[in-house]
């Protein structure tokens, strides 16, 4: 009678179990939900720029940490970016994370690739356009509402002519970011176009502009590494101008620590990445829709004297 009582009770307990799954049926573990996984990352970055290898290291921490492949590939040309998409849609991948700095050009292929069933997440740029070529979201900051908060700020640092530095040709985000500036800043802002591939043509560009132009009294950068240029430019051209900028490096924090440059913009390339990669997986594994129909804000944040110590730990990292 004690054994069958035993029996009775495991049994009992079984069933329970069962209840509690709400199938009754074994759940699906997580090694079959991610066998075979492929996502491309398909970004417009250019070699060797520190931001976009944040990027990349997000995406590939979020396919190690998920078991799933991640191929990372970049090109700055959007009709080698539309290539490279093409060329994910035909290796049927199973999600595709892209940025669009030029939009236009990549509209075709985006499309083509939602037609054909593979889901599109944006990051970065082309936070106006994601919904219309049918992504599922789009994962970055708001170009215009960033601008903003910096031309309000270089405002109340008394600043009244201010270069704006974009190093991509045609990017309509960087051309956002310095048009939002101009709305609040209350000064001059020019914008002052350089070859992003090149530091040393881009500190030439700022030095010499400043030299022609002694009253600037502001350069703010578009990237991290660009803004060493303009701090080693305002050097050289014996400037007074202060340096600000959008985007990390651990060059940038002892910079902003040593007061060299004023403050930073974080809008955490890393997340982009991260986040990109996650959101596609949760399409595969759970038929998910992450960011209910709107985009995804990984910044602004500003870096400044106050909280730099607390974010330099990480850009020694790599991943800030």
């Amino acid at each position: 009678m004690k054994k069958l009582k035993v029996v009775s009770v495991i049994a009992a307990t079984g069933l329970l179990l069962a209840a509690c799954s709400g199938t009754g049926k074994d759940e699906p573990s997580a090694s079959k939900n991610t066998k075979d996984l492929t996502y491309a990352v398909i970004t417009h970055s250019s070699s060797g720029d520190a931001f976009w290898d944040r990027v990349k290291s997000g995406a590939e921490r979020a396919g190690s940490d998920y078991g799933v492949k991640v191929e990372y590939s970049a090109d700055p040309d959007p009709a080698k970016q539309s290539q490279l998409i093409d060329g994910a849609v035909a290796d049927k991948v199973d999600g595709i994370v892209v940025s669009m700095a030029n939009p236009d050009g990549l509209e075709t292929s985006i499309k083509a690739a939602v037609a054909a069933g593979i889901p599109v997440v944006t990051i970065n740029s082309g936070i106006d356009q994601w919904k219309a070529f049918g992504a599922i979201t789009h994962i970055g900051q708001s170009e215009t509402i960033a601008g903003q908060a910096v031309g309000e700020r270089l405002k109340g640092e008394g600043l009244k002519n201010v270069l704006c530095v974009i190093q991509e040709a045609g990017n309509i985000g960087l051309e956002d970011r310095c048009k939002a500036v101009a709305q609040t800043e209350g000064g001059k802002v020019t914008n002052l176009q350089v070859d992003g591939t090149d530091d040393n043509a881009v500190q030439a560009t700022i030095t010499s502009k400043l030299q022609a132009d002694k009253s600037v009294d502001g350069v703010l950068t578009l990237g991290g590494q660009y803004a060493i240029d303009a701090v080693a430019a305002v050097k050289e051209s014996g400037s007074k101008a202060k340096v600000a900028t959008f985007d990390l490096s651990e060059d940038v924090i002892n910079d902003i620590k040593a007061g060299t440059i004023d403050f930073a913009v974080d809008q955490q390339p890393y997340v982009q990445g991260f986040l990109g990669v996650t959101t596609l997986y949760l399409k595969s594994i759970n038929g998910n829709d992450v960011g209910g129909g709107q985009p995804i804000n990984s910044g602004p944040a500003f870096i400044t004297t106050e909280n730099a110590d607390q974010v330099l730990k990480f850009a020694k990292n790599g991943t800030r």
